[in-house]
């Protein structure tokens, strides 16, 4: 009797673990661990999460129009070449899934997002992990690893955990020695966060095979929500829709993202209160030996020691009802990423750390 097995590739996924919520014994903790905005979500973003409730009888649009002339207009992007997914990760998917299958090679580097080696052996495709330069990535060692099989490479600007950017100069220099045969997916999760940043859209307006994907989960509070989005050329869009499930986001999730991405007001404060925190926290954390990299994002990469040590203090902050995040699957062993929460959860984080640091745990 023949046995029924998976494709090729599925068996050597690791399950994706995401950041811990709880801490056993514990009440009242704050959770750090996942890059979540702490202020939450648009008051216009829930309204109309309250007003989609009457409706839910209905089916969604299949084509996402109004979300993506909303995203168009606030980016000055082409509508026509955006598409909507759940969460980013699901366009990611769509393109390992359309462009890369058995005996093909998805490149990735050392500190990049642990989703990509996990979208690749779900299209059956061979991941290639490049190896990083002091936790930023490196063109070179990217294009040294370039192969006939190479179809897609994946980077993430700003990077997740390492929080460190790609100069322009850099992708650039990038787009223009990858083969056409080659996609170039940059990865803009936490491109608001960067002031004066299209997040790489002048890239993809430039270079054919460079696709750029954005999502609603971080400064717009939504990662409840599932949205996410991406922008190509129209022939890649078109390729990309056809492995789309025709009702992928619901009703409320896309109602809940346009009325997010239409709050600009909203949207600066996030910008502006993060952008304080960050550099409170990481000054404050360097003046008790705990560096870490000028960051780009809504967290920043806090260096220890040594292995032992980052342990010994993720241990002692969660006693303190602080959850961060653990890196050592990233091949950063020695750090924590802490996202930036308010004022307090920075100052508890903070107290925490100087005492751990300072013996008294």
């Amino acid at each position: 009797m023949t046995k029924i097995t998976p494709q090729p590739g599925i068996m050597d996924i690791a399950l994706y673990q995401g950041g811990q919520s709880h801490v056993a014994g514990v009440e009242h903790v704050i959770k750090l661990s996942s890059n979540e905005n702490p202020f939450g979500p648009s008051p216009k973003a829930i309204e109309a999460v309250r007003d989609s409730a009457a409706t839910l009888n209905r089916y969604p649009s299949t084509d996402h129009a109004s979300l993506r002339a909303a995203i168009g207009a606030r980016h000055g992007l082409d509508p026509a070449r955006i598409i909507c997914g759940v969460g980013s990760d699901e366009v990611l998917q769509f393109v390992a899934q359309a462009y890369a299958g058995p005996g093909d090679e998805v490149i990735y580097t050392e500190h990049g997002f642990s989703m990509y080696p996990i979208i690749a052996k779900m299209a059956g495709a061979t991941p290639v992990m490049v190896p990083e330069t002091d936790r930023r990535v490196d063109v070179d060692n990217i294009l040294a690893a370039v192969t006939g099989q190479t179809r897609i490479v994946f980077v993430t600007n700003p990077g997740n955990p390492t929080s460190t950017m790609i100069p322009e100069v850099e992708l650039v220099r990038l787009a223009e020695a990858l083969p056409q045969s080659c996609l170039m997916v940059i990865d803009g999760a936490y491109a608001e966060f960067v002031a004066d940043f299209d997040g790489g859209a002048a890239l993809v307006d430039r270079f054919e095979n460079v696709i750029m994907t954005r999502t609603f989960s971080k400064i717009y509070g939504l990662g409840g929500m599932r949205v996410g989005w991406g922008y190509a050329a129209q022939s890649i869009i078109e390729v990309l829709n056809r492995v789309r499930q025709p009702f992928n986001l619901s009703l409320t999730a896309l109602a809940a993202a346009e009325a997010a991405i239409k709050d600009e007001e909203y949207l600066t404060f996030c910008h502006t209160e993060n952008a304080r925190l960050r550099v409170w926290l990481a000054d404050e954390l360097a003046k008790i030996g705990v560096p870490s990299d000028p960051s780009s994002t809504n967290f920043i990469l806090a260096r220890f020691r040594d292995q032992a040590e980052a342990e010994a203090c993720d241990d002692y902050l969660k006693t303190q009802g602080l959850i961060v995040r653990r890196v050592a699957g990233y091949n950063l062993p020695n750090a924590l990423r802490i996202t930036v929460g308010d004022e307090e959860a920075c100052r508890r984080v903070v107290a925490a750390i100087t005492e751990f640091k300072e013996g008294a745990a």
